[in-house]
Formats: C-alpha cells, sequence, structure tokens
C-alpha cells in the first residue's frame, strides 16, 4: 500500500512539472555590462538545483574525510570491547564445561583487556560489573581448584565493584556473589562464615528460596536446630519442598529439637513452641511423649501429647508403620499406671470396636489390669498373648499373665506363663 501511494505521488509531481515547465514562457536576465545574457526560467531553477546538489554532496564529503580518525578510533574501541566481552563469555563456557584453568585465564583476560581501554581513557558504561563477574567467574574458578588464596582476593575484589548502594543491577549483583560466598563457606564445612554471609544480605534477598536452603543447610551443620526449624517451615511456606519432604524435614528437626531437653519442663516448653501442625504429626507426638517417658515425666501429660497418634492406631496397620505402632503401643503401656476412668473407657471402646486389633487387645488388658480388674484383663491377654507380631510384647503378656496367675494362687497356670514369658523372645 506504501509503495502504491508513493507511486501515485511521483506521477502527481511529474504531472505537476510537465504542466509548469512545459508552458512557462518566464525568462532571467542577467545584466553585466557591457554584455546581457538572457535565460529561460526553467534553466535557472535546474542550474540552481544542481548546484545545491553539488555543494551538499561536497559538504559531505569533506565532514565525512574530517571524521575519519575518529571513526578509525570507535572502530577501534569497538573491537576492542568485543574482545573483553568474547574473554568474558569465553570464560563462563570454559567454567561450565570444567576446565578451571583455561576460565580463570579468560577471566583475567577479560580483566586485562577492560584495564587496557581504562588506561586509554574509553570507559565503558557497564565497566563495573563486568569487572565484577569477571572477578566472580575468576573466584568460582578458584574455589574449584582449592586455591582459597585466590578465591578470597577475586572475592573481595569482585565486592570492590559492586558497591553496597550502587544502582539497582549492581544491589542484584553483589546479592549473588555474597550468595556464592556463602555457598563456598558451607561446602568448606565453614558454617559460620556462611551464615555471616547469608546475615550480611538485605533483608529481601536473606527470605529467597536459595539463601533459605543455604540458611537451612548452614544451621543444621552448626547444630542450631531451632533456627533450623524455623527455615524449613519458610521453606515449606514458599513450597521450595513437596508437601511429602517438607514434613519429613520439619518432622526431623523438631525430634532433633525434642531429643535437646534435659528435663521435663525445657521439654514441654520445646513441645508448645511447635506449630499445631507439628504437634498433630503422629510420629513426632509419640517421640515426644517417649522422650517426656524417659525424662520422668508425667503419665497424664504422656498421655494427652499422644491422643493425636490415638485414633490412628484403630486403623493399624494402615495408617502406621509397625514401628511406630510398637512405639504408640509402649509409650501407652508405660503410662497406664495412673490411667484414669476416661483413657480406660476410650481403649475399651476402641477394643471392642475392633476386636481384630491384638494391639488394643493388649493396651486394654493392661489397662484392665492397673484397674484391678484381674478377670477381664486375664481374657483380654490370654486372647492376644499369642497373636503379637512383637517378640518384646509377647514376653509382656505372659509375665501379665503369669502375675496375675500368682496372685489367684494358680501356681499351674502361673509356670506355664514364664515358661512361655522366657520363650518368647
Amino acid at each position: 500500500m506504501r509503495a502504491v501511494l508513493w507511486l501515485l505521488a511521483l506521477f502527481a509531481v511529474a504531472a505537476a512539472s510537465a504542466l509548469f515547465a512545459g508552458n512557462n514562457q518566464g525568462t532571467i536576465t542577467l545584466f553585466w555590462p557591457p554584455y546581457r545574457l538572457d535565460l529561460s526560467l526553467n534553466l535557472v531553477l535546474l542550474l540552481l538545483a544542481l548546484g545545491f546538489a553539488i555543494v551538499y554532496a561536497a559538504l559531505r564529503g569533506l565532514a565525512a574525510l574530517l571524521a575519519l580518525p575518529h571513526e578509525a578510533q570507535r572502530w577501534r574501541l569497538q573491537q576492542k570491547e568485543r574482545a573483553t566481552h568474547a574473554a568474558l563469555l569465553d570464560a563462563l563456557a570454559q567454567f561450565m564445561a570444567g576446565r578451571f584453568l583455561r576460565s580463570r585465564k579468560a577471566a583475567l583476560l577479560a580483566l586485562a583487556q577492560e584495564a587496557a581501554l581504562s588506561q586509554a581513557g574509553e570507559q565503558l558504561p557497564h565497566s563495573r560489573p563486568l569487572r565484577a563477574l569477571a572477578h566472580l567467574i575468576a573466584a568460582e574458578d578458584s574455589h574449584a581448584l582449592q586455591d582459597q588464596r585466590q578465591r578470597e582476593l577475586h572475592l573481595q575484589q569482585a565486592l570492590e565493584q559492586a558497591p553496597k548502594h550502587g544502582n539497582q543491577h549492581e544491589q542484584a549483583l553483589r546479592e549473588g556473589i555474597q550468595l556464592r560466598a556463602a555457598r563456598w563457606a558451607l561446602e568448606g564445612r565453614d558454617a559460620r562464615s556462611s551464615l555471616a554471609w547469608l546475615a550480611a544480605l538485605p533483608q529481601g534477598a536473606a527470605r529467597r528460596t536459595l539463601a533459605l536452603r543455604l540458611r537451612l543447610k548452614a544451621t543444621r551443620h552448626n547444630q542450631q536446630t531451632q533456627e533450623a526449624l524455623e527455615t524449613a517451615r519458610l521453606l515449606a511456606k514458599h513450597r521450595a519442598f513437596s508437601a511429602t519432604a517438607a514434613q519429613s524435614i520439619v518432622r526431623g528437626l523438631a525430634t532433633e529439637l525434642l531429643d535437646s531437653a534435659h528435663d521435663p519442663l525445657q521439654l514441654q516448653q520445646i513441645w508448645q513452641s511447635l506449630e499445631p501442625a507439628e504437634r498433630a504429626l503422629p510420629e513426632l507426638a509419640i517421640h515426644a511423649a517417649q522422650r517426656l517417658m524417659g525424662l520422668g515425666g508425667e503419665a497424664t501429660q504422656v498421655r494427652q501429647w499422644l491422643l493425636p497418634a490415638w485414633p490412628l492406631l484403630q486403623q493399624y496397620p494402615s495408617t502406621l508403620s509397625d514401628v511406630w505402632a510398637l512405639k504408640l503401643v509402649r509409650s501407652l503401656e508405660a503410662s497406664l499406671h495412673d490411667i484414669d476412668s476416661a483413657w480406660l473407657a476410650r481403649i475399651e471402646a476402641a477394643a471392642q470396636a475392633h476386636p481384630q486389633q491384638v494391639y488394643l487387645q493388649y493396651l486394654a488388658g493392661v489397662a484392665c489390669m492397673q484397674r484391678q480388674l484381674w478377670g477381664k484383663a486375664q481374657q483380654l491377654l490370654a486372647a492376644c498373648s499369642q497373636q503379637l507380631p512383637d517378640a518384646s510384647l509377647r514376653r509382656r503378656a505372659w509375665l501379665h499373665l503369669a502375675h496375675l496367675a500368682e496372685q489367684r494362687g494358680d501356681a499351674a497356670a502361673a509356670s506355664a506363663a514364664w515358661k512361655q514369658a522366657a520363650q518368647a523372645e
């Protein structure tokens, strides 16, 4: 469409020129005594246009001639700048390929070429970020080559080229350098230095997923379980892990935190510091209850902590593994010496609702024995003593039966129960 419009415009100009020039009878007379020169108006206009074109071409040619030194200098600068960028790209490519010596040489070459440009008075607009990146690549290569002295040297020079209060691009570059330094310290098993680098980050950068991952590893290496747990919670909120992996990590850290308690009061404080969703984890509740029993805590508190895991025992083995089901049974058994009526009713109702569940039958028998319901305890323990999957629980069931037999004066039954207890292992 544009070409058609231009063609129409040319036709219009040609037609107008033909109409004007074809019937133009005007003349221009030049007087130069004693001479007189008569020229047609069309010829004068043509000569004027031709003269303007000649003068314009001459001026452009002169300008181009005078600009040749400047263009030559600009071309040389462009070639040097391209060579600097090519060296930096080569350094990055060699680093990615694992050729660390070649990569460091290329990075140093880029720095040397940029320095030559600066000494020549030609400052690149992005010279500082370029130097920072080159030093960072050289530091990465030195880290890979186990050259700590060169790594620290290039790291400090990279930080100098990315000031803390620079523009947005320089601040982002500085944050990247600090994150790399934290990773290097962590790989060198220097968790304190890694945490120091992470602490120097701005608040926004410190909450990024990469920084949180490094902080999680550093706090775990430095045995700062509380800080590691808080970091793991943040990572879980950022969806840095799958739901299963996040739950496993949080559960493991919470378990370590519970194991660090030295008395029941400290353990209760740690338990209350956990989030409600964490206290509802069955495995964590069972471990906390076991830990509380080991520290001499109250049996009432133990049973209270086991409430989240109790419903899962009724659905065993679909919801609990053998290991955790056995731990839950042992924890409950250890806390039944002062069992109240509410828990007794709860255990009896579960045993009646699930007669095929031997763990529930065993717990109901022990609970009845603690409440001096000898006949019912005898019936429940005798029914499950042969079916319990764990040898230690079978042994304990026979021991309880032996004590019950001795209490009612049945020596033969007691002897048989003692024999079965000895053979249970």
